[in-house]
């Protein structure tokens, strides 16, 4: 086998093994995978906790928008254009500031522990202010 191969093979598997490092001991600042990491924390907390009847619709409205926001990010990568990427990220904007409302609704309802929640709430706060700049960054290449 050739160096460059080698060397090749090298970082394809060290790029694999970054994937099954514990969560917590790497920080994750890929906005993708924020959203995807926010995503799997609501869908748990929705898991773990029993709710009346009456609260389904508020908790299935959180999941969607939750979930919503980062296949958004992923599909506005695969877009065509700058154009189409800015769409898709603006959607995944609108489905954070939505996650952030059904949080807060739910954390005033006193249906979730508030600790547990607002620790939700920061992060869909903080998604939201990367997708933001993301749109305005990516709105400003295209018009130099």
């Amino acid at each position: 086998m050739s160096f460059e191969k080698e060397k090749l093979k090298r970082k394809i598997m060290e790029e694999e093994l970054t994937f099954f490092v514990e969560e917590d001991t790497v920080p994750v600042y890929d906005i993708k995978h924020r959203a995807f990491d926010l995503s799997k924390d609501v869908i748990a907390m929705i898991g773990q906790i029993k709710f009346d009847r009456i609260y389904f619709s508020l908790f299935d409205q959180l999941l969607r928008s939750a979930t919503s926001i980062g296949a958004n990010l992923v599909e506005g990568t695969a877009g065509v254009s700058k154009k189409d990427f800015i769409n898709y990220d603006a959607i995944a904007l609108k489905s954070a500031n939505e996650t952030r409302y059904w949080l807060c609704l739910i954390k005033e309802a006193n249906l979730v522990d508030k600790n547990r929640l607002g620790n939700l709430i920061e992060e869909t706060d903080q998604i939201s202010r990367i997708i933001g700049k993301i749109i305005v960054n990516t709105k400003r290449n295209l018009q130099e």
